[in-house]
C-alpha cells in the first residue's frame, strides 16, 4: 500500500481542478461572494484538517484494513466470502455508514455545532465539498476506523471508497449545470449536484434531507430525500442564516463557529 497517498491525493487534485473548470465553464448558479477568497478558505480548511488529523491519529484506513485481513479480524475475513463480494459489500456498507454519521451530525446538536461549519459557506460550489471543520474530520476518522476494524474490509475497498467518498463530494457540491433529463438518470445511482444542493438550503425542512454523499438510496431507503428545493435551484438561499456577515467566512473564522 505505499502507493496509497498518491492514489488517494492524485485522484484528489485531478477532481477539485476539473469540478473546478466544469463549474466555471457551465455554472447552475450565480454567486454572490468572491470565488478567490472563498476557496482559499475552503481548500485551507482541507489542509488545516487533514495535517492535524495525519498528526493525532496517524492510522491510515487502507493499512488498518490490510492488517485485519493479515490477522483475519472481521466477518468478512472469518467467514472468507469470495473477495468481488467482500468488495462489495464493503463499499455499500462504508458508504451507508456514512451517510449514518451525517445523520448523527444533524441530529445531535453537539455534533451540529461541529458540521455547521461546512454549511456556513453561502454559495456551494466544489470547494465547499472539502469544507469540514478538523474536530468533525477527527471524529469522522475514528468511526471509519472502528467500522474497519469491525467490519473486516479489502485494504482495496478501503481505498476504493475514500476516493469515491472525496471525489463524489466534491462532485455533488459543484456548482455545475447538468441538463435535467441527464440529472434525472444520474440521481438513480449516483447523488447529483441538484440533488445534494437541497442540503444547503437555508431551510430546516430541506437542509435535514439528502443526507447521501456517493450513492443515493440510502435517503430514499430511510425516507430523506427531497427531489426539489422549495424555491428551485436558482432561486433557493445557500448556507445559515445566522453566518451570512462576512466576518465568519475567513479561514480563522470558521475555525471558531463550533464556539461561537
Amino acid at each position: 500500500m505505499a502507493y496509497e497517498p498518491y492514489i488517494r491525493l492524485g485522484a484528489f487534485f485531478i477532481i477539485l481542478i476539473a469540478m473546478g473548470v466544469a463549474e466555471t465553464l457551465w455554472p447552475r448558479r450565480v454567486l454572490d461572494a468572491p470565488k478567490a477568497k472563498r476557496w482559499f478558505s475552503n481548500v485551507g480548511i482541507s489542509f488545516v484538517s487533514a495535517g492535524l488529523v495525519r498528526l493525532l491519529l496517524p492510522l491510515v484506513p487502507t493499512v488498518l484494513a490490510l492488517y485485519c485481513t493479515e490477522q483475519g479480524w472481521g466477518p468478512l475475513n472469518i467467514l472468507e466470502v469470495p473477495y468481488w463480494f467482500a468488495f462489495i459489500l464493503s463499499v455499500l456498507i462504508l458508504d451507508m455508514l456514512i451517510y449514518g454519521q451525517h445523520v448523527a451530525f444533524h441530529y445531535y446538536p453537539i455534533l451540529w455545532r461541529l458540521h455547521r461549519m461546512h454549511h456556513a459557506d453561502i454559495n456551494i460550489d466544489a470547494s465547499t465539498g472539502i469544507r469540514f471543520h478538523p474536530i468533525e474530520i477527527f471524529l469522522s476518522m475514528v468511526i471509519k476506523l472502528v467500522s474497519i476494524l469491525v467490519l473486516g474490509p479489502p485494504a482495496s475497498a478501503v481505498l476504493t471508497f475514500e476516493v469515491l467518498l472525496n471525489g463524489s463530494a466534491m462532485f455533488n457540491h459543484a456548482n455545475v449545470f447538468i441538463p435535467i433529463r441527464t440529472d434525472a438518470t444520474l440521481r438513480q445511482f449516483l447523488v447529483t449536484p441538484d440533488m445534494h444542493r437541497v442540503h444547503h438550503s437555508t431551510h430546516r425542512r430541506e437542509y435535514n434531507t439528502n443526507y447521501g454523499f456517493c450513492f443515493p438510496w440510502w435517503d430514499r431507503m430511510f425516507k430523506t430525500y427531497t427531489a426539489q428545493p422549495a424555491e428551485g435551484h436558482t432561486g433557493m438561499k445557500i448556507g445559515l442564516n445566522i453566518f451570512r456577515d462576512s466576518r465568519y467566512h475567513g479561514l480563522f473564522s470558521m475555525l471558531r463557529i463550533p464556539f461561537l
